[in-house]
C-alpha cells in the first residue's frame, strides 16, 4: 500500500490536472457511470464536531476509481493546535477491492474543491475576467483563489474575512505565487470586495449570507463551497433567486446546502429552478451562461465522484515520481 502525506498529495496532485480530473469526475456522474450514496453524517456534539464517510464508485472502462473518503470537521480543533478539518482517502482496487493507497485527505479536499470551482468558472464565467473576490482566509480559499487563476487571467483579488490579520497573512503568502496575480488587497468589507468582482469564491463557515445580492456586478460568477449542512449558508437568497444555478450533484445539493434548502423552505425558489449540473454542462448537454450580465452560480457540496477521481490521478502521478511510502498490507 502506498500511504501519500499532505506534502505527497500537493506534489502528486497540480491545480492544473486537478481542475482536468474534475472536469472528467462531473462527465462520470452527469453520464451514470458513478456511484455515490448521500454521505452518512455523524455528529460528534462533545466536541463540536462532525464526521463525514464518503464512499465513491466511478464506472469507466478506462479509468475505473473506488474509493472511501472519511472527513472530519471539528470546530475545537483550532483551541488544540489542530487544522478544523481532519480527513483520509482510502483508495480500492476496483476490480478486486483490495486496498491500495491511503491519502492524507484534508489536502485531497481543498485541491479538489478548489478544482471543482476552477472547472465551473472555466464553463461558466465571463471570458474576460479580470477581478475576483475570496471570502475567507483558510486552506480551502486559498485552493479556491489558485484554481480560478489557471483558468482565468486575473489582474487583482480582493480578500475578506472577519479576521483581518488572517487575511494578511493568506495575501503575503499566496502573492505572486504562480497564476496568482501580485495585486492581493485585504477588503475592508464585503461589499468592497464583490463591488468590481467578476468572479466571486465562498469557502467560509458563516451562518448566513456573506455579502448582499444588492452589491454584485452584473455578469458575475459565483463559487459558493462553505455550505454543507441546512442551516448553513453563505449566498443570500436573492442572488439564489436571479442567478443561472448549477450544481455539483442536484440530490446532495437539495439534500445538504441550507444556500438552497432555505430559500425552498420560505418558498422563493424551487428545485425546478436548477439550471444544470455541473457535468451536463461538461458534456455539452446544456449550456452554461447566455449572455455577459447573466448572474451565474456554482453550487457546490462535494461528492465522492470527487475524491475518487482526484485519488486516482494523485496515485498516477506519485508513481512517476515514486512519491510517498510502501506499507505492506
Amino acid at each position: 500500500m502506498r500511504v501519500l502525506s499532505s506534502h505527497d498529495v500537493r506534489l502528486a496532485l497540480p491545480m492544473a490536472e486537478a481542475i482536468a480530473a474534475m472536469k472528467r469526475a462531473f462527465f462520470a456522474l452527469s453520464a451514470d457511470q458513478a456511484t455515490i450514496p448521500l454521505r452518512a453524517h455523524l455528529d460528534v456534539p462533545r466536541y463540536e464536531g462532525v464526521s463525514l464517510i464518503m464512499p465513491g464508485y466511478v464506472d469507466d472502462a478506462e479509468r475505473p476509481a473506488l474509493a472511501v473518503k472519511v472527513v472530519s470537521l471539528f470546530g475545537g480543533n483550532l483551541a488544540r493546535g489542530l487544522a478544523r478539518i481532519q480527513a483520509a482517502v482510502l483508495v480500492l482496487e476496483p476490480d478486486t477491492g483490495r486496498p491500495l493507497a491511503l491519502l492524507e485527505g484534508a489536502t485531497l479536499t481543498a485541491i479538489r474543491t478548489g478544482a471543482a470551482s476552477g472547472a465551473a468558472t472555466d464553463l461558466l464565467a465571463r471570458t474576460d475576467c479580470r477581478v475576483a473576490a475570496i471570502f475567507g482566509s483558510g486552506v480551502q480559499a486559498r485552493t479556491q483563489l489558485e484554481a480560478v487563476c489557471h483558468v482565468r487571467q486575473l489582474e487583482t483579488i480582493w480578500i475578506y474575512a472577519p479576521t483581518a490579520a488572517h487575511v494578511e497573512r493568506m495575501i503575503q503568502e499566496v502573492r505572486g505565487q504562480g497564476p496568482i496575480p501580485d495585486d492581493v488587497r485585504l477588503a475592508a468589507d464585503p461589499r468592497q470586495a464583490v463591488a468590481d468582482a467578476d468572479i466571486i469564491c465562498t469557502a467560509t463557515t458563516s451562518t448566513e449570507p456573506v455579502f448582499d445580492d444588492a452589491d454584485l456586478k452584473p455578469g458575475a460568477h459565483i463559487n459558493a463551497v462553505g455550505s454543507y449542512q441546512p442551516h448553513v449558508r453563505e449566498i443570500p437568497a436573492a442572488t439564489v433567486i436571479r442567478g443561472l444555478v448549477v450544481v455539483d450533484h442536484v440530490q446532495s445539493a437539495l439534500a445538504e446546502t441550507g444556500d438552497l434548502i432555505q430559500p425552498m423552505q420560505a418558498g422563493v425558489w424551487s428545485p425546478g429552478q436548477i439550471h444544470a449540473e455541473l457535468g451536463d454542462v461538461v458534456r455539452g448537454l446544456r449550456p452554461g451562461r447566455s449572455h455577459n450580465q447573466q448572474l451565474t452560480l456554482f453550487k457546490s457540496v462535494g461528492n465522492a465522484v470527487q475524491d475518487a477521481v482526484a485519488a486516482q490521478a494523485a496515485l498516477r502521478r506519485a508513481a512517476e515520481l515514486n512519491l510517498g511510502q510502501s506499507v505492506a498490507w
